[in-house]
């Protein structure tokens, strides 16, 4: 895959030509609506096996061949190059694929081992399973990049039937499904939701389900929610018993504990709590997970961040989602909703304190529309990711991009006059995300939340990863 971001005078048709693909496979992995218009700075995700290099000074058709692995005929054959000994830096070279033809005798392990490159990397190229059958003179793609297992969890908040073509749509690239969420009551009981066919999409999809729990709601806090449970042994074990209930009946394989405004004086009875139910449920074979606040250091402070005690999470529970997201909040001025360069600093301080393996990335999947200028009391408008690039579409509003935040926005004016900003997700901002995700090494990555169509993600995901699927 690669990334391309629009400049003036580009054409689908163009870019087709360019990258050596059809314009309804770019069509269909960016589920383009009006292929005949598109704007300027807007990034497409490229369906290709291929590459383009621009020559620098000093290359010649050997280094470059060299560089990536290829033979220098298959690069002249690309290219339609007539004078071999006569390359001007400056031109773009489109890199074809390396590949290998399949010789008697060989075996998808064998290819792998000629080339250097693990076996789950050259299937997933490939889009085989572990007991293909290759033949003679078949090709196979060998792959340039090596793709790391990542686990990945997806919160939903979409019930019953509305949650079963979500799931089935992007079920492939989870690791685990999360319905949002069993709200806790002040004696350890809990709110029941319509999670069924949620879950049985998901066990349908291959992905594990992984009950969650919060004490707060859109509209409430729930910080004395959190108080009055977590300072009374009896109702966390009351709550605990619910929890394996719930689990045990509904099919859930593991807890994630989603509580949030814990009063900084209750840090410590949280970590009670989840000591006692991480041993309560490891019993019965069953994981727990958490999700806390985006902390940079252990003393920063607010209701947020105090009691989400980062080395205790780390040490108890099996894996921990940190919630790097909300910076640019629905009820504040508009800027990017998940800036590159406050995350680093979140994973600068939680890679200190917890075990990198354990540590999920916090991923939203949506964007927001800002009336400009902004006002307090007023509202940004939550619309997903392919809304906001057809609204920049609709009006023909030239794409910025934030360098520092990675995140790409736009301005507009609506029919009224009024003035909009949006933020969003792009191709370029998913992989500067994927790409920090491999840098700092962690174990996973969590999306908040499915349901907002983002085709981009899930393509370049897939193409940046081996996603684990634990179950069958």
């Amino acid at each position: 895959m690669q990334i391309h971001v629009v400049r003036a005078g580009d054409s689908l048709w163009q870019l087709a030509n360019l990258y050596r693909v059809t314009v309804d496979s770019i069509v269909q992995t960016n589920e383009l609506s009006n292929p005949n218009r598109l704007v300027i700075g807007q990034s497409l995700v490229i369906p290709t096996q291929g590459e383009l290099y621009v020559v620098r000074r000093g290359d010649t058709l050997f280094t470059i061949a060299r560089q990536f692995g290829i033979s220098v005929q298959d690069l002249v054959d690309s290219n339609q190059i007539q004078n071999p000994d006569q390359i001007r830096a400056g031109v773009t070279l489109y890199i074809p694929p390396r590949t290998h033809m399949v010789q008697p005798g060989d075996t998808l392990f064998r290819i792998a081992q000629e080339y250097g490159v693990t076996l789950p990397n050259l299937l997933k190229e490939n889009g085989l399973s572990v007991d293909a059958q290759i033949y003679p003179g078949e090709v196979i793609i060998i792959p340039r990049k090596s793709r790391p297992f990542i686990s990945v969890n997806g919160y939903i908040y979409f019930f019953g039937q509305e949650a079963v073509p979500i799931v089935e749509e992007v079920g492939q690239s989870l690791t685990y499904l999360a319905p949002f969420a069993y709200l806790i009551r002040e004696d350890g009981s809990l709110e029941p939701i319509d999670d069924n066919a949620a879950i049985l999409t998901a066990y349908a999809q291959n992905v594990i389900p992984m009950m969650s729990i919060t004490n707060f709601t859109s509209t409430f806090l729930g910080e004395n929610l959190a108080s009055q449970v977590l300072n009374n042994p009896e109702t966390r074990n009351t709550l605990i018993n619910n929890i394996l209930d719930i689990m045990n009946e509904k099919g859930y394989q593991g807890l994630n504990v989603d509580f949030e405004n814990v009063l900084p004086a209750d840090r410590e009875a949280y970590n009670t709590f989840l000591q006692e139910a991480t041993d309560r449920l490891h019993a019965q074979g069953y994981f727990v997970s958490t999700a806390v606040a985006p902390k940079v250091g252990p003393t920063q402070s607010g209701l947020l961040y105090e009691a989400h005690d980062y080395e205790a999470h780390g040490r108890i529970v099996d894996f921990v989602i940190l919630m790097t997201y909300e910076w640019g909040y629905r009820k504040g001025p508009p800027r990017a909703i998940s800036p590159i360069n406050e995350i680093r600093r979140v994973l600068d301080y939680a890679v200190t304190v917890i075990p990198r393996n354990k540590i999920y990335f916090g991923f939203q999947i949506y964007a927001r529309d800002w009336i400009i200028p902004f006002t307090e009391g007023s509202e940004a408008r939550t619309i997903s990711p392919l809304a906001a690039q057809n609204l920049a579409i609709q009006h023909n509003a030239a794409i910025q991009y934030d360098l520092a935040a990675q995140s790409p926005y736009f301005r507009y004016t609506d029919a009224q006059g009024q003035r909009h900003e949006v933020w969003f997700e792009d191709a370029r901002s998913a992989q500067a995300k994927f790409d920090m995700v491999k840098q700092y090494n962690l174990g996973g990555i969590s999306y908040w939340a499915l349901g907002y169509d983002y085709p981009q993600n899930w393509v370049l995901l897939e193409d940046n990863f081996i996603i684990r699927k634990l179950l069958g």
